[in-house]
Order: structure tokens, then C-alpha cells, then sequence
């Protein structure tokens, strides 16, 4: 047992143990960089956002159902996931400068929030050119809902998201909850289903704004009968 004695034995010991710690965090960065362990994301039915309660954000709130909002025009909807995140300013203004060739196409833009506190909603309505209305129940941030934590402050493209919004002028606070992940809808009118339906699969993961406009120009408009137009 002689070889215990020798110091460079515990220096070989203690090197090999700094080696394997820095291969298993080298590792684990590289895993939490990939989308292994991602939330899978379940794709909504028509059936399941037209049955969602939605309020407006008035003294005396309304509650009506979801499909109100895209029932005869179609509507280009953003489920957004913190009001006072800067990533999600940012992408509200994005999709807000899609506002004027929407409004060509005769199709709504809107937006839910997931809570309302304190002034946050009403500091978004800057970069958000549309109407917002509550979930309370979160639903359109389902059927399952997906959560990103601190993993997310490990991603490449977390960072990446964050020194571009930055860059862009865009600030925010840390108000609400900001771990259950947003997306964007297209639905077409009536039952013509859902178009388009981007679910954010990290903080900052932005709805591709081409993919927006062509979506919303395969919505049909319904036929307006002669009588009708008397």
C-alpha cells in the first residue's frame, strides 16, 4: 500500500475527479442545448379553443366564449407569456407590424393573458396593436401546458433571444408568472379550422411573421347571401 504514500497518486486522484465533473456539466450544457428535453407540445382541436372562457379586462369584466373572436372574420391570436417580459414585447410589437395588411385582409389581431396584475397589462398595450382579453383558465396555453425554468437560462438561443430584444430597445420587469410557455394561432372562420399554431418552445422563441401572413391570406371569408345584403 506503499503507492498511497505517494503524493502524485492523490494528485491523479483529484485531477481525474475535476475531469469527470467538467465531461458531466460539459454534457449536461450540451443536453440542455438540444430539445431532448424539451416540453412536447399537443396540438389544440378547433373544438378545444372555441369552448374557452375569455373575459375582457373592463370594470365589469364579460364573459364570452373564444370563438367569438375568429367566428366570422378569422382572427391571428397571441397567447402571450408574461405581459412584462421584454421578449414578449418584442414580439407583440413583430406581429403588430403586421397590422396593417391584416387589417387589408379584413382579419383581427388579439391577445390573451394568462393573469392580470397590477399595470401590466395596460404598459403591453404600446406594443400590442390589438385587443387583449383574459384566460383565466390558461387553456389556450394547453390542452397540456408547458413549462420552461432555469433550464432555459443555460439555451444558446435563450441568450441569443434575450442580446437581440435588448438590442431592439425592448425592456421589461418581473411581474407574473413567466414559466408556462406562449404561442400564436391563425384560425379561419366558422369550422375552417386552425391554420397556423406556433407554440413557443423557449423564452424569446418568436412566431416566423411569413408564416403569419400566408396563413392568414388561406383564410375564406363566409359567403354573404343575397337576402343578407338586404
Amino acid at each position: 500500500m506503499s503507492f498511497l504514500q505517494d503524493p502524485s497518486f492523490f494528485t491523479m486522484g483529484m485531477w481525474s475527479i475535476g475531469a469527470g465533473a467538467l465531461g458531466a456539466a460539459a454534457l449536461a450544457l450540451l443536453l440542455a442545448n438540444t430539445d431532448v428535453f424539451l416540453p412536447k407540445p399537443q396540438k389544440a382541436t378547433l373544438e378545444y379553443l372555441e369552448d374557452i372562457d375569455l373575459k375582457t379586462l373592463e370594470k365589469e369584466p364579460v364573459t364570452f366564449k373564444a370563438k367569438a373572436l375568429w367566428e366570422n372574420n378569422g382572427a391571428v391570436i397571441m397567447a402571450v407569456r408574461r405581459p412584462g417580459c421584454f421578449l414578449c414585447r418584442e414580439e407583440a410589437a413583430d406581429l403588430s407590424s403586421l397590422k396593417p395588411k391584416l387589417d387589408e385582409l379584413g382579419i383581427p389581431l388579439y391577445a390573451v393573458v394568462k393573469e392580470h396584475v397590477k399595470t401590466e397589462v395596460k404598459d403591453f398595450q404600446p406594443y400590442f396593436k390589438g385587443e387583449i382579453f383574459l384566460d383565466e383558465k390558461k387553456k389556450f396555453y394547453g390542452p397540456e401546458r408547458r413549462k420552461m425554468m432555469f433550464m432555459g437560462f443555460v439555451r444558446l438561443g435563450v441568450w441569443y433571444n434575450f442580446f437581440r430584444a435588448r438590442s431592439g430597445g425592448f425592456s421589461g420587469n418581473l411581474e407574473g408568472e413567466g414559466f408556462i410557455l406562449g404561442g400564436v394561432f391563425v384560425v379561419g372562420p366558422g369550422k375552417q379550422g386552425i391554420l397556423l399554431e406556433h407554440r413557443e418552445k423557449e423564452f424569446g422563441d418568436k412566431v416566423n411573421l411569413v408564416s403569419v401572413l400566408e396563413a392568414a391570406k388561406k383564410i375564406i371569408k363566409p359567403q354573404t347571401s343575397a337576402s343578407e345584403k338586404k
